[in-house]
């Protein structure tokens, strides 16, 4: 249920062509890319202070 299969994928795809038309999707791909690469180093930053902190705490007991 929680699953994105190639017909909704597809049905996903067509309404956005019909709402933004052929010249606007380009744009909005490379919006979309941008916003998920830098939500992505921001989760890789927030991991990366986790880190050192679990090993300092296994390295006081």
């Amino acid at each position: 249920m929680g699953t994105i299969g190639p017909v909704s994928l597809i049905l996903i795809i067509l309404v956005a062509l019909l709402l933004f038309g052929p010249s606007k999707l380009p744009e909005l791909g490379r919006a979309f890319g941008k916003t998920l690469r830098e939500f992505k180093n921001a989760t890789n930053g927030l991991v990366d202070d986790e880190k050192p902190k679990q090993t300092e705490e296994k390295n006081e007991r």
